[in-house]
């Protein structure tokens, strides 16, 4: 670990853009027309526009992102430090609104919070670091946008993993299936949880994958077709207890995890590296995943994947301080954790789904069969008819098809006949021509 920089020298470093890219000025000396110039590069950078009206503001707010990114970085007792990002233009309470997704539990779920057995994870040896992305059990670094349902990334994640650890197959899995199906206690955008996500897998009896339900990063309705191609399953899920950071550590010893944090802080919106340690309050409205943990310099620490992106922290990535002594850990980390177990195989791939023909931009005839005018009107079909063999040779009388084995048509005698010798001449084979429809 030795590429992470426990302790900041005394410079106004700003990280702008990326982690490599670096300016080691003061940006309180840039004159008005350099903010504007460095505002103008971090739009060009993020894709952003504003109006005539939005932008005075937004630079506003970008101004003292900058400066709460300087003043943080200039001083030395730090063990993570800041820099721009997609969100340097959000004030906190935007922030909040915009990127948290995290529904406290209520009663209900906190009576129904399925706790592991008595000694259950003791069954772990507890090594000094660990690291699921080494074991090929994550997925790449995924965005919600400006959608607040983290809960579904955070229970996909855990999915993903215990998927891989068991069945020895990483396959990323649809956070939008969940956002839009899953609607019995989560609410999409507007926030959710993991245990009821995890509920949903099992009572759907699977979830479908990314690339066949991709990420759309707003609520829509439920795919009744996609919502039954179930490929991967799990079998229940466990509740970590609360303020337990040790039984926490063995639980991610097992796999990845599914944590509650709080993470609307202006610290957290503008985190670029090092080992997070606030401050931040225990209120949880944000999930992530727990992939691994470490050490550097004495300091313990989380791998915490989240789902804002690669532009954000550490390609994605937060390293959160562990073991500073207080039950709830950083930010709650330790207060609602959880996972979902696997033992059962997934089901076998669904057989393909039959795809229509397209005769053109407006008609279509169903699968396994071939599309034949049945009306001309100079050269230009205006009415399409669907033989009921595939890969059909069309009659010229409109009206009859052969299949492409027998592909000479007869109308005499109403037959459909096999070529010989290049069409020279033809045998008497008898099949009745099929009626175009």
């Amino acid at each position: 670990m030795g590429h992470l920089r426990m302790i900041l020298k005394p410079v106004m470093l700003l990280l702008v853009f990326s982690s490599v890219t670096a300016i080691t000025y003061n940006p309180r000396d840039l004159s008005e027309n350099g903010l504007l110039s460095l505002f103008d590069r971090w739009c060009n950078h993020h894709g952003k526009t504003y109006t005539a009206k939005q932008r005075p503001l937004r630079f506003q707010v970008f101004k003292e992102n900058l400066f709460y990114i300087s003043e943080h970085n200039s001083r030395g007792n730090h063990t993570f430090w800041l820099g721009l990002n997609a969100f340097s233009d959000l004030t906190s309470d935007e922030f909040r609104t915009q990127q948290m997704g995290l529904r406290g539990h209520p009663p209900s779920l906190k009576s129904r919070r399925r706790e592991p057995k008595s000694g259950l994870l003791e069954l772990y040896n507890i090594p000094s670091s660990l690291d699921w992305r080494d074991k090929d059990a994550v997925t790449g670094v995924k965005d919600q946008g400006a959608c607040g349902d983290c809960w579904a990334f955070s229970a996909t994640g855990a999915i993903e993993g215990i998927n891989k650890i068991v069945t020895g197959s990483l396959v990323s899995l649809s956070e939008q299936e969940l956002c839009d199906c899953d609607t019995s206690y989560n609410s999409g955008c507007d926030g959710g949880l993991m245990d009821y996500a995890f509920q949903w897998v099992i009572v759907n009896g699977g979830i479908d994958t990314e690339v066949d339900y991709p990420y759309k990063g707003v609520q829509k309705a439920c795919n009744s077709k996609k919502v039954n191609r179930r490929v991967v399953t799990i079998d229940d899920y466990i509740d970590v207890p609360a303020n337990n950071e040790r039984a926490l550590l063995q639980a991610v010893v097992g796999q990845p995890v599914s944590v509650g944090i709080s993470g609307g802080e202006r610290a957290f919106q503008l985190y670029s590296g090092g080992i997070f340690n606030g401050p931040c309050s225990n209120s949880l409205d944000h999930a992530a995943l727990i992939v691994g943990y470490g050490s550097n310099n004495g300091l313990d620490y989380w791998i915490v994947k989240n789902s804002w992106g690669k532009g954000w922290g550490m390609n994605g990535y937060a390293y959160m301080v562990r073991n500073r002594g207080d039950p709830e850990g950083i930010c709650g980390i330790n207060t609602l954790a959880s996972y979902p177990i696997k033992s059962s195989p997934n089901p076998p791939p669904a057989p393909p789904i039959p795809t229509p023909v397209k005769c053109d931009t407006l008609r279509y005839c169903p699968a396994g069969s071939t599309c034949c005018c049945t009306l001309y009107i100079f050269r230009f079909c205006i009415n399409w008819g669907c033989c009921r063999l595939e890969s059909a040779v069309c009659c010229k009388d409109q009206k009859y098809c052969c299949p492409p084995d027998h592909p000479i048509c007869d109308s005499v005698t109403g037959q459909c006949l096999k070529a010989v010798s290049n069409m020279t001449r033809v045998t008497g084979l008898a099949q009745m021509r099929a009626s175009i429809l």
